[in-house]
């Protein structure tokens, strides 16, 4: 296998212990945010640019955003953690503009959509540039990649 087809993530894992009943259009979100992963994504730990394809297992434990990156065998190999406390401020940002996005779609013009839509767009990318800030030394990822990882944290975020 070419190293770059080893410098991705195959299988993805999100901590479903403290899952709520998720509303349509996040469940698909979710979704749509794995398949895509899995399909074209480019990852590599910094550590560990020999060991991939990796698994990874997203959670979040005791305020902290962790990363548990495994082998294609899922035996263990890194687990990165960042505090959810830079994160938060986006991430309700992002579900505020999310909830007025969904509502558009049911009431708003064409024109209105599209810049409510904009906005979306531009704190996606914002959260998902941060991402590849805090990661920077530990992680490298493309912007796509990072992108879907941000929306899989967003669902992280959804608490009963």
């Amino acid at each position: 296998m070419s190293t770059k087809g080893n410098r991705r993530i195959v299988h993805v894992t999100l901590d479903e212990k403290t899952v709520i009943r998720r509303k349509p259009e996040v469940e698909h979100e979710r979704a749509v945010a794995i398949f895509d992963l899995l399909e074209d994504n480019e990852f590599c730990p910094c550590d560990h640019a020999d060991d991939g394809p990796y698994h990874l297992h997203l959670s979040i434990e005791d305020n902290r955003l962790v990363f548990d990156v495994r082998r294609d065998d899922d035996s263990a190999l890194d687990k990165i953690t960042l505090p959810v406390t830079g994160f938060r401020s986006i991430v309700r940002d992002y579900f505020l503009i999310c909830e007025s996005y969904y509502q558009a779609i049911k009431r708003s013009t064409p024109s209105q959509i599209e810049a409510i839509d904009m906005g979306r767009r531009g704190l996606h990318n914002e959260g998902s540039e941060m991402l590849r800030e805090r990661l920077a030394g530990k992680v490298e990822m493309d912007l796509q990649t990072a992108r879907r990882l941000f929306t899989l944290i967003c669902v992280l975020h959804i608490r009963g």
